[in-house]
């Protein structure tokens, strides 16, 4: 899929991954929806990203995940001033195990929430033009962080719901390719502080630096420039990108076929 001429929606996308996923995406010809609850930072982002890629490349739209109404409101509004979606971005996202309910509810069925709705839009069965959907998971959604368990947790599951959609749009004829994100950590605002987020876990605080430190800290650049293989090559479905410091692999699952 070539991007110049689509169009994307990215959520979270007021700040850290989600305002490079935006960046690279209008850098390579796309327009962009940034949906995010912060509407001052999301307001200034489009109005810095319309005077570099011209106006109306970038469209901000309040907008908070967990509201069904909004999420619908958001998206409506972006086909109506794109005229279509081909990309989505699910990317926001929260770690907190103290707020462990919100965690879930973001990060997992906010993934959910909005990927259904963007396939009423996008769906080939609907009239839609198809496109993909990318998640921003986690290494954790691959490998247990044992200070996090429910951010562990909520991740596994955006893996597992990306994969099993993959395949159920393959059969049913969406034309939506689904895959996955899976940074190590990411110099982000998500890493500051974590003792202060881990709740009952806050004596696992060392643990979690050490491993901070054996897998090392991306920056945003990094994750936001392996979302183009994953939009751009048309083979990939159902993938699991895990983005280290030290390079990128797809993961290898066992097939339950075999």
């Amino acid at each position: 899929m070539a991007l110049t001429g689509k169009s994307a929606v990215v959520t979270g996308a007021a700040g850290g991954i989600g305002k490079g996923l935006s960046e690279v995406l209008l850098r390579n010809g796309a327009k962009v929806a940034l949906l995010d609850v912060n509407e001052s930072a999301g307001q200034s982002l489009m109005e810095s990203l319309n005077q570099k890629h011209g106006t109306g490349s970038a469209l901000f739209l309040k907008c908070d995940v967990e509201s069904e109404e909004q999420l619908r409101a958001a998206f409506q509004k972006a086909v109506e001033t794109f005229g279509g979606i081909d990309i989505l971005c699910n990317n926001a996202g929260v770690m907190n195990e103290t707020a462990w309910e919100k965690t879930v509810s973001i990060n997992l069925m906010s993934v959910i929430r909005a990927s259904y709705i963007a396939l009423e839009h996008m769906s080939k069965l609907n009239g839609g033009r198809g496109g993909v959907i990318v998640q921003t998971a986690s290494m954790a959604g691959l490998g247990p962080f044992p200070s996090c368990p429910v951010y562990t947790a909520t991740k596994s599951g955006v893996v597992g719901f990306t994969r099993a959609m993959a395949v159920a749009s393959e059969v049913s004829g969406y034309g939506i390719r689904f895959n996955a994100l899976c940074p190590t950590f990411v110099q982000t605002e998500m890493i500051t502080n974590i003792s202060g987020k881990l709740g009952q876990f806050t004596h696992l605080t060392g643990m979690a630096v050490k491993l901070t430190e054996k897998l090392g800290i991306l920056s945003v650049s990094e994750v936001a420039e392996s979302l183009l293989e994953l939009v751009t090559d048309e083979t990939k479905n159902g993938e699991a990108l895990m983005i280290l410091t030290q390079g990128k692999a797809y993961m290898q699952f066992p097939s339950l076929s075999k």
